[in-house]
Formats: C-alpha cells, sequence, structure tokens
C-alpha cells in the first residue's frame, strides 16, 4: 500500500500565505490581527485534541507550534513591510501628486504597455524596480530609502535595460492601485540617467538569449517568435497572432518560464546521467547545475527563481519519484518566499505557480498510477495526465482573472504537452551553443521547429472553436465557486457510477444544448445590427453584414484582446472591410486582432496620414497579412447584402497633417450606415471644429443610433446632437480614464432629447437590435457574462 502524502506543513504554508494576503490587501494591523488569531487556533486545537484524542496529543502539538510560530512571524514580517510602504514618504508624495528624482535597481525585463505591435515613437514600457535613493522635488539632499516602485516610461532608452542595471529617474509620482504592493508609479518622459552596466550573469543572458533568437530565424516567422517564449520566456518577437490563439486555447502558460520548463530541463539531464552510468549523486549534482544555468539564461528575476523553486519541487515528485516528501518541500518553499516578499501573496503568477506544482504533486501520481493500472503505457500516462492536473488546479485562479473556463484548454493542453519537452531541450541546447558554435544551434532549432510548428497549429485550431471559452464570474468570488465545484467532480469521480452519470449528462446536454440556444438564443441574439465591444478607452464597433459569420469592423480598439475577444463572441470569421476612422493607437492598436484568422477583404483609412509612425504601422500590419489598404472620402457608398455605408466626412479643411490630438481627431471618417435597426451614425472622434463642418454643410446626420464622438468629450456641440437626435446613444469609454470621459453634460443633452444613453464602461459589450420599440440593446459583460 502507498504511504500517504505528508501533508503536516501544509496548514502552516496556509496560514502565511492568509496573514500576508490580508495584511497586503487589508491594513498591517489586520496582518497582525491574522497571525494572533491563527495562534489561538492552534493552541484550541491542541487543547481539544488533548481532552478527545489523548493519543494524538503528542503528534499535534510540535505541528500546532510550528504553525503558531510561522504565523507570528509572517504577520510581524508583513505588518512591517505593509506600514513602511504606507507611511514612506514617496507613498505620501504620490497621493498628493507630487515629483522625485531617485535612482533605482531594473528587477524585471521592460514590459511593452498595451499588445499592439511596437515601434511607435510614443510606445511606452512599464519598468519593475526597487529604489535605492531618492529626492522629493523641492528637498535637498538624497534619502536612502527600500521598495518598490514602477516607472512607466518611453520605451526608447528604456525598452533594452536588463535587470540589475542601476538607473537615475525623475518623473511625477502616482498612487498605486489598492492591493499594488508598491510605494509609487513613476511616471517618467525622459531616458534613464546615469545607468550602470548589468551584472555579468545578466549580460550572459542577454547574449545566450540573442543568440537564440538569432538561430531561430531559420525558422517561418511564427515558428521563429514562439520558440524564444516557449524555452526562455522571450515573447518580444512573438506573433500577435499567436499571442491572443495561445490566450484563447489556454496554452498562454507555455511561453512563460515556470517550473515546468526547469522540471524538463533538469530531467533531460538526469536521464542523460544516468544513461550514461552517473550514480544518483552525480545526477543529482550535474541536475542541479543545469537548474543554476538555465535560471541565468531565462534571467535570474524573481518570476524566474520562484520557478526555480517551484521547479525544484516538481523535479522532487515527477522524476526522483519521492511523493511523499515533495508536498513538505513545496510547503516550506512556500513559506520561505512569502516570509522574504510578503508581496508574493498577491501575485497571480505565484499562485499559479504554486498550484499548478501542488497538481503535479497530489493529483498526477495518483492518476498516473491509475491509468498505469489499466494498462495505459507509463510515457502516454504522464502526457495525459500532467497537463490535466494542471489546469485543473490553475483553473479557478484562471477564471478568478479572465472571466471565463476554456472549454478547449484541457484537450489542448493534452495534444501540445508531448511536443514541449523536446522542443524545450533543443532549445536550451541551441541557446547554449549560439554563441561558439552557430552553425550547430542552427541544427538543433531545426530539430525543434516541428514541434513548435505543432503547438502553433493546435493553438490556432483550439481558438478557431466557435464558443472556445465559457463565461464565469470573475474576481475570488468566481475563483472560489470553480474550485468547489472541481473539488465536489473530483470527489464524486471516485465512484463508478458517477462516471456513469456524467456520460449520460453530458450526452443529455449536448441533445438539449442545439434545441436550447435556439428557442432562448444568448448573447447577442440572432438578430444583431450594430455591436460596440467593449474594448477599454477606445472605439471597436461591428456591423452586421447581411450573412452569418460576416461583419464589417469599425476601428480595433487599443490591443489585440479586447476586439478579438468580441468578434470570437459574435463568431466572426470574414469581415469584408475593417475601417480604421483616424490613426490614434486607441482605434487602431487591436487591428491585428482582426486580421488574426479571418478572412479579410480589406482596411480602410481616411485621407488624413498623421500621425506618420501610425499610418506606417497599420500599411506595415495590414501588408504582413496580405490585405490590400485602401482609402475612403466623403460621398463614396459601400453595400452589402444587409448593410450600407455613406462616407459622410471628414470635409475639405479638416484633414490637415498634423500631430496635435484635435486634428487627428477632426479627421476622423464620419460614417452612416443603414441597417435593420435603421440609421446608424458613427462618428469617430470628431470634435467640434469637425461638427460644426458637418452642421455647416447641411449633411444629413439624422440617426436612429448614435456612436457619441470621441468618448462622450465634452467637446461635443448641443447643435449636433440635435441634428442627430437619436433613440440611442452608444459611449465607447474606458472605465476610470484618465480623461473624464464621458462628460456629464452631453449625457444629460442627450436625456434631454429623449436618448437612451448606454456605455461599455458600465454595461459591457452592447449588441443592438430590432425590437418592439425600434431599438432593443442586450448588453453582456466578460465579469458576469450576462
Amino acid at each position: 500500500m502507498a504511504r500517504a502524502t505528508d501533508a503536516r506543513l501544509v496548514p502552516a504554508a496556509l496560514v502565511v500565505w492568509g496573514t500576508a494576503l490580508t495584511g497586503v490587501l487589508g491594513a498591517w494591523w489586520l496582518a497582525l490581527l491574522v497571525g494572533v488569531g491563527a495562534v489561538g487556533v492552534a493552541a484550541l486545537v491542541v487543547l481539544v485534541v488533548r481532552w478527545r484524542r489523548p493519543a494524538w496529543h503528542r503528534r499535534t502539538w510540535p505541528q500546532a507550534l510550528v504553525v503558531a510560530g510561522l504565523a507570528v512571524v509572517s504577520a510581524v514580517v508583513t505588518a512591517v513591510e505593509v506600514r513602511n510602504a504606507a507611511e514612506h514618504p514617496l507613498r505620501i508624495a504620490a497621493e498628493e501628486g507630487g515629483s522625485a528624482a531617485m535612482t533605482v535597481v531594473v528587477s524585471d525585463d521592460p514590459r511593452r504597455v498595451g499588445g499592439a505591435p511596437s515601434g511607435r515613437p510614443d510606445q511606452r514600457v512599464v519598468v519593475e524596480a526597487r529604489l535605492e535613493s531618492y529626492r522629493l522635488v523641492g528637498e535637498v539632499g538624497e534619502r536612502r530609502g527600500r521598495g518598490r516602485v514602477l516607472v512607466i516610461a518611453p520605451a526608447e532608452g528604456w525598452g533594452h535595460l536588463l535587470p540589475g542595471q542601476e538607473v537615475a529617474v525623475e518623473g511625477r509620482l502616482l498612487p498605486p492601485r489598492s492591493g499594488e504592493p508598491l510605494l509609487a508609479v513613476v511616471s517618467a518622459r525622459d531616458p534613464p540617467g546615469n545607468a550602470g552596466a548589468p551584472p555579468w550573469w545578466q549580460r550572459a543572458a542577454g547574449e545566450l538569449r540573442a543568440g537564440l533568437r538569432d538561430a531561430a530565424q531559420v525558422l517561418a516567422p511564427e515558428p521563429a517568435g514562439l520558440l524564444p517564449a516557449l524555452v526562455v520566456g522571450d515573447t518580444s518577437q512573438q506573433s500577435p497572432q499567436v499571442v491572443e490563439e495561445f490566450r484563447t486555447a489556454g496554452l498562454t502558460h507555455l511561453t512563460a518560464v515556470s517550473g515546468s520548463n526547469l522540471a524538463v530541463v533538469c530531467g533531460a539531464v538526469l536521464l542523460a546521467a544516468r544513461a550514461v552510468g552517473v550514480g544518483p549523486r552525480g545526477s543529482a549534482l550535474a541536475a542541479g547545475v543545469a537548474l543554476v544555468g538555465f535560471v541565468v539564461l531565462a534571467r535570474p528575476e524573481p518570476s524566474v527563481v520562484r520557478a526555480a523553486g517551484m521547479g525544484a519541487v516538481t523535479l522532487l515528485a515527477l522524476v526522483l519519484g519521492r511523493e511523499r516528501s515533495a508536498l513538505p518541500a513545496l510547503a516550506v518553499t512556500v513559506v520561505v518566499l512569502l516570509l522574504v516578499d510578503p508581496a508574493l501573496a498577491v501575485s497571480a503568477g505565484f499562485a499559479l505557480s504554486v498550484l499548478a506544482t501542488g497538481g503535479l504533486v497530489l493529483l498526477a501520481p495518483p492518476w498516473v498510477a491509475a491509468l498505469r493500472a489499466r494498462g495505459v503505457p507509463a510515457g502516454l500516462a504522464e502526457a495525459l495526465v500532467v497537463p490535466l492536473a494542471a489546469q485543473v488546479t490553475t483553473a479557478p485562479v484562471v477564471a478568478a482573472l479572465s472571466a471565463e473556463v476554456s472549454l478547449v484548454g484541457v484537450v489542448a493542453n493534452i495534444v501540445a504537452a508531448p511536443v514541449v519537452a523536446p522542443a524545450t531541450v533543443f532549445g536550451v541546447v541551441a541557446a547554449t551553443l549560439s554563441m561558439w558554435a552557430p552553425a550547430v544551434a542552427e541544427f538543433f532549432v531545426r530539430l525543434a521547429g516541428p514541434e513548435v510548428s505543432w503547438l502553433i497549429w493546435v493553438g490556432r485550431t483550439a481558438a478557431g472553436v466557435s464558443h472556445p471559452t465559457l463565461p464565469w464570474p470573475a474576481g475570488a468570488g468566481g475563483g472560489l465557486v470553480l474550485a468547489v465545484v472541481l473539488a465536489v467532480v473530483l470527489v464524486a469521480a471516485r465512484s463508478s457510477r458517477f462516471r456513469v452519470a456524467a456520460v449520460g449528462v453530458v450526452l443529455g446536454s449536448a441533445l438539449m444544448v442545439v434545441p436550447a440556444r435556439t428557442v432562448f438564443p444568448g448573447w447577442p441574439g440572432p438578430d444583431w445590427a450594430f455591436v460596440a465591444c467593449d474594448v477599454g478607452q477606445g472605439d471597436a464597433l461591428v456591423l452586421a453584414a447581411g450573412e452569418p459569420g460576416q461583419a464589417v469592423v469599425v476601428d480595433a480598439g487599443p490591443d489585440l484582446a479586447g476586439v478579438g475577444d468580441c468578434l470570437r463572441r459574435l463568431g466572426v470569421a470574414r469581415v469584408p472591410l475593417v475601417v480604421l476612422s483616424h490613426l490614434h493607437a486607441d482605434h487602431v492598436g487591436g487591428l491585428d486582432g482582426v486580421l488574426a484568422g479571418r478572412r479579410v477583404g480589406a482596411v480602410a483609412v481616411g485621407p488624413a496620414r498623421s500621425p506618420a509612425w501610425a499610418y506606417e504601422e497599420v500599411a506595415a500590419v495590414a501588408a504582413g497579412r496580405g490585405v490590400p489598404l485602401v482609402e475612403l472620402r466623403p460621398g463614396q457608398r459601400l453595400r452589402w447584402s444587409g448593410l450600407g455605408i455613406d462616407v459622410l466626412g471628414p470635409l475639405d479643411g479638416y484633414v490637415a497633417d498634423e500631430t496635435s490630438g484635435t486634428e487627428v481627431n477632426n479627421a476622423s471618417l464620419v460614417l452612416v450606415a443603414t441597417t435593420p435597426v435603421g440609421r446608424v451614425l458613427l462618428t469617430g472622434d470628431a470634435e467640434l471644429a469637425a461638427q460644426a463642418g458637418l452642421l455647416g454643410a447641411g449633411v444629413d446626420l439624422a440617426a436612429a443610433v448614435l456612436k457619441v464622438p470621441h468618448h462622450g468629450s465634452r467637446y461635443t456641440l448641443p447643435e449636433f446632437l440635435a441634428r442627430v437626435r437619436p433613440r440611442l446613444a452608444v459611449i465607447s469609454v474606458g472605465a476610470d480614464n484618465r480623461y473624464g470621459h464621458p462628460s456629464g453634460e452631453v449625457i444629460a443633452e442627450l436625456r434631454a432629447l429623449g436618448a437612451s444613453v448606454v456605455r461599455t464602461d458600465l454595461n459591457g459589450h452592447l449588441a443592438v437590435g430590432p425590437g418592439p420599440e425600434g431599438v432593443r440593446v442586450r448588453v453582456w459583460r466578460a465579469a458576469s457574462g450576462q
């Protein structure tokens, strides 16, 4: 009989995590309160056991003592960290809107803001950094300090920094969001000053990573971009389409360094060492060297160091076969990491790492044993079980973050799993050899090519399913509900009767779903004519073209994910035309999210070509997809079987190629669409001058539905709204945006005209269709699925 898993340290890990989580999300005194409460509960447990189960007392009190001691330590450490951060002069200055000059040490790779392809001059990056010293504006002399800051800065100068580099930064201070363990957010405009040299291991890692990127160029562009991401988490060259498809298919974790990467590398070294006759100690030493080397290659950032700890635990459980000792090792790892850095308690990456490792430790071994007992070969059993165990244990956190449950993720991961290990090993070898033997490195890249191409095919196929995800409540509540559901299913699945019943339920549901969907259709309904996608602060509008799966898209939002997700939910596979009203990033940033995986006839822009960088980027994205770029001008008419579009503006005189925001906004294409709900007026970001020009030219602006100009900006003429006089006003706007959109005055004016006002920030995706009174709106929010 197999020995039971040793779970004695699990309560200690949970108490430490809970204490840190409470302190970081709440207040420093709450951490102390939880610590004291944990001590009381531990003492109570000891007393109850001594009274009810005297024979267990000798085994219980040491464990309770450990839990109580760690609870106190965690409470004190967390309280000190949280209080110091809350009372730090930088935090106080940030809340007052001050500025500061500081010296920081970069702690992670810079990340681009937004998901659009890079290259534009105003592209900004986010840089995590550790504070060394600072000087508030108006003060004399620097102060030493410790803590974390987040720098938002121009990509030029900041985008190529390496972790470990010390730099000077000056900028306006912004307060961090609630629950973020930061002193302040720094908005910088200038390049970093006094940039120091990175540590030698960071330079070495950078050279090896660059060597892998260069060697990967022997593959086609998409596999060449995916291989570095798969091996060392370098996503800088990854195709936006592949990124989006992996997200939908539940494969994103493959492109982030995790414990599984380290387990694969160390496992390969162990197998190779044992194959040539090296003993257990020598094999363990070789695996340890490989572990350290891979950490250097992937860059010893906090996330990679965490993955190293989790990877060592995974290796212990799956490679060495010591499942009993793996769970205590995982618990110790969690405790140590949280005591060193309590802020990890609120890190989604940390939670996913712990849960995935826990799934491999707790669920994978018995599942593998059960399959082997039924005659399944060991290798196949592990290939089936490992991704399934990781998916099951991480699903609640993923659902809480994304407000959806992947219906294709388990299958996609099972199909993808067999090629991940060989592709990773070949990629690591290629990176290691790239600096000394480029030709040999390219040989190993070619060996990894078929595996990487297979992963792309799996992601694309899974993402192409008509309904790849199930809407789910977001936040901690939704995650907890899914965790309970999965726990009940796992417990009940031990019964053969349950398994038979489950098969019956699945088959019965399949027979009922199609008729139910026909009688009670979900969002957006079968007769939708116009949809305003909730893409945050930006526009992404969809017009049904009269045939199933076909629609015209007007603007693409600020990033790939928002518009891509909306179009998938609408079932849009063919886009005869993408219209970009003007060339601001919140309207064109997600263009590749529209083009990816769909048949697109053309991309249309207006007569303006400003900003120049944006036009060049749009042209490059369209050319890369083989989609022609065309121009629309006033007076043009476009017709499809169920849709007509007339181009009303911009009128002559409002297309100056200047870079100011107002000039670009006034050059917006203004369209009126003829739809089953009547005329829909699409105004882009047209401001006062463009609106006045349309009024003065006597253009027919009357419409049943108005897409309110410029996200409901106050730069909207009451006369313009009165000329349109819509029954329904749609405002595409991001929640808590820094521009103050939409204007209360504009909303009041619309309501005074008798219009119903709906907003994407409050209502989510908005689907407009015919209704009893002419126009009906069906809403769908990602957080609620309604």
